[in-house]
């Protein structure tokens, strides 16, 4: 150390020296004039220039050390990662490989894609089994075991496909292919229809559990935009004349265009508003704390859904659920004049809504009324019980968030339909029966009119023989 100090010493002497010794040179051949500030001010700067460079060759040499030694420790790593054998993490490393980098680019960390000079982009993707779904869409599976997990035979299901492709397909990329569109539909058929939890849905199509609840979310809303405009939708002139006279047949009261019920779907407390949604009726009659949300509909002779109204807490009576449906501001505007969609003892007697009669004390032809009504309403909960036991997730409460449930549940009512108008039966254990408490509206009559012509249809109904006599047995 006390060399090296000594040495800096000398060359900082002689370099001073130097400098001084050419100041002097130039101003004896002439070639500047003698100014004192202006010499001293170049010799100080020229000192001030030998310190800082000094300085600079200092920092030189700890940097030529400092690559030195990472030079020697870099060449350890490499060889013992070349020869240290990958660990088996149960993943799949995929690793894209460029044009021209070949296997060297890939060791090297290569991935994603195009050129090979560039950063390459690796990707982890976890093993999962696919085995249960390419089972279950091959060719070679049986029919009847597709219907019995799907709810629909294989021609229906490829027809739901086929209508939803241009909504749902997707690209593959340089990282992953795209889930194919029948399994994307499969997976939320699936998910409606056995009400699984998404990590036993995630199992089964070995995909990740947040993909299977995008799935079914994108399916659905997909389902709602292409679908329903063109399976839920309210009849023209002609369909509900041939709607009214198949009522007819079945009941005897002409102008009858839907069957009118309201059913509530189990969901689990919401953080907002829970009052809104507690059921009193289910609560009392369960003995268990019960929220829930309404789906109002309207059927054909058939069970096809015609209109739906979804979403309305589960605490309102189904007057108040009518009341806020865009079929009572249609019926209002004059679409259902003329014309009768029966409803059970919730609903109040309206120009346009036909119930039976409440009072306790009927009179025969009040009784063999209210049992042709009871026939029309039977048509309404019997859709409404394929409705739930096809999709058996609307018998549970759901996981899913509430701004999210009214979308799957008007998907629910759509398939219900396509699978209706295809003549999919439903397997009778899957049928169940639907019992929704109805509250009796305070105000049952609103409409004179009404009950003049309720009473007329009663009358005629009697004296015409079309009313049965069971209730005298």
């Amino acid at each position: 150390m006390n060399n090296n100090k000594s040495m800096q010493q000398k060359r900082r002497k002689v370099a001073k020296t130097e400098v001084a010794n050419g100041v002097v040179e130039d101003i004896i051949k002439g070639k500047q004039e003698i100014n004192p500030t202006q010499e001293s001010t170049k010799v100080v700067t020229s000192l001030f220039f030998l310190n800082d460079q000094e300085k600079i060759d200092k920092i030189d040499d700890g940097l030529d050390k400092s690559n030195r030694v990472r030079k020697r420790k870099s060449q350890t790593p490499s060889i013992v990662s070349d020869s240290i054998a990958d660990p088996d993490l149960g993943y799949d490393l995929n690793l894209g490989t460029s044009s021209s980098g070949g296997g060297a680019a890939a060791k090297g960390g290569g991935g994603g894609g195009g050129g090979g000079d560039g950063p390459q982009r690796r990707l982890w993707v976890k093993n999962r089994s696919q085995d249960w779904w390419d089972k279950y869409n091959s060719a070679d599976f049986p029919e009847t075991e597709f219907r019995k997990a799907f709810r629909m035979g294989k021609d229906t299901f490829e027809l739901i496909c086929n209508e939803l492709t241009s909504a749902i397909a997707k690209e593959n990329t340089m990282l992953r292919d795209a889930v194919p569109v029948r399994q994307r539909v499969a997976v939320c058929i699936w998910r409606l229809a056995t009400g699984e939890s998404l990590r036993l849905v995630s199992k089964r199509f070995g995909l990740g559990i947040s993909t299977c609840h995008k799935l079914v979310l994108e399916v659905c809303s997909a389902i709602k935009d292409v679908l329903m405009p063109k399976y839920l939708q309210w009849p023209n002139e002609d369909s509900m004349r041939v709607i009214s006279n198949e009522f007819d047949s079945i009941s005897g009261i002409p102008n009858v265009v839907g069957s009118m019920y309201t059913t509530h779907i189990p969901i689990i407390a919401p953080k907002v508003n829970v009052s809104a949604y507690f059921n009193k009726r289910h609560t009392e009659k369960r003995q268990k704390t019960c929220y829930s949300v309404t789906i109002q509909g309207v059927v054909d002779p058939s069970g096809v859904f015609t209109d739906v109204c979804i979403g309305w807490p589960g605490s309102m009576p189904d007057d108040q659920v009518l009341e806020n449906s865009a079929l009572y501001q249609r019926a209002n505007g004059g679409l259902l004049k003329g014309v009768w969609i029966v409803g059970g003892c919730g609903y109040p007697l309206m120009d346009w809504v036909l119930v039976p009669y409440k009072q306790p004390h009927l009179t025969w032809t009040q009784h063999a009324f209210n049992e042709k009504i009871g026939d029309i309403q039977k048509v309404s909960k019997d859709a409404f019980g394929r409705l739930k036991g096809r999709w058996s997730c609307l018998q549970k409460r759901t996981e899913m968030k509430l701004q999210d449930l009214p979308v799957v549940l008007g998907a629910c009512c759509v398939l219900h339909n396509i699978c209706e108008i295809r003549n999919e039966k439903i397997e009778p254990q899957l049928m169940i029966e639907v019992v929704d408490d109805e509250m009796v509206p305070e105000n049952g009559l609103r409409s004179s009119m009404a009950v003049k012509a309720r009473d007329s249809m009663a009358h005629n109904l009697l004296h015409h023989n079309h009313a049965g006599t069971s209730f005298l047995s």
